[in-house]
């Protein structure tokens, strides 16, 4: 109890939610309304990754021949499964949690129900996580159907991938937990994600920053996110990836833990 009071932000992040089935009853929830919507979210979380396929690999590719020796369409291609991941995920923790909280009213009218506050925290990440991945599968079919992937370990990279999108997912809901308004997403998106998307080694290798700002870009979830699924798609993975995958696992049970306990005080409150 004193660790609680005096770092309530420590005590959460190593206390480890409970796992019902109520969570998956939040998940069926959110995804009986997805059906309903399916053809807006397609243009969102599908059309739109393509479109920067396009854009950026084929407009850029064309200008840069080779990024640390390959392609730069298979370079950046990776890149994209993750920065999708990342976003769509985000953004349906943040606006769409916050929505369910604030506007619709949802989950009060959920905790009518057996259903615990808990529950949902849980229930709405790994839907976010979902919405992501989603995404991530429809930009990795794309890939496929240009010849962009030549080996099994896109299996892998999927599942990195699927980290990348439950971490997100959880910090979406997280910002969620504590935004007073819409705007206050604002900080998040202009302090954490924007900067990740562009200086995660993206767009660009790392090498290309200055020394300080590699560092820093470690610092980075994502960063290890695309350079995992950037090694795996080019079908010689480096013992790297185990590291990333380390830190992408031990980021995501934080968060997630963190997520669930301030949002379940920001139910029940």
């Amino acid at each position: 109890m004193v660790l609680k009071k005096t770092f309530p932000i420590v005590f959460d992040l190593f206390t480890f939610p409970d796992w019902g089935r109520g969570v998956l009853s939040v998940w069926w929830r959110n995804f009986l309304y997805f059906r309903y919507t399916l053809l807006v979210s397609f243009f969102w979380i599908i059309i739109e990754p393509v479109l920067y396929l396009g854009a950026i690999g084929y407009g850029i590719g064309v200008m840069v021949e080779r990024v640390d020796g390959m392609p730069y369409l298979q370079f950046y291609a990776p890149a994209l499964m993750a920065i999708t991941g990342m976003f769509v995920a985000y953004f349906e923790g943040t606006y769409g949690s916050f929505t369910k909280l604030t506007r619709q009213n949802t989950y009060g009218t959920i905790l009518l129900t057996p259903i615990s506050a808990q529950e949902i925290a849980l229930g709405e990440i790994l839907w976010a996580a979902s919405k992501g991945f989603f995404s991530v599968i429809g930009v990795t079919l794309v890939m496929a159907a240009i010849g962009l992937i030549k080996t099994w370990m896109v299996i892998p990279a999927l599942a990195i991938n699927a980290l990348v999108c439950w971490l997100f997912g959880a910090f979406g809901v997280l910002m969620a937990a504590y935004a007073k308004t819409y705007d206050s997403f604002i900080y998040s998106q202009s302090a954490a994600i924007v900067p990740m998307a562009l200086f995660s080694g993206t767009y660009f290798p790392l090498t290309q920053l200055p020394v300080v700002a590699q560092k820093a870009a470690l610092l980075l979830p994502l960063t290890h996110g695309v350079a995992a699924s950037r090694a795996l798609m080019s079908g010689v993975p480096t013992p790297s990836v185990a590291l990333n995958a380390a830190v992408l696992i031990t980021l995501t049970v934080l968060v997630t833990n963190w997520a669930v306990a301030q949002m379940q005080r920001r139910i029940v409150s």
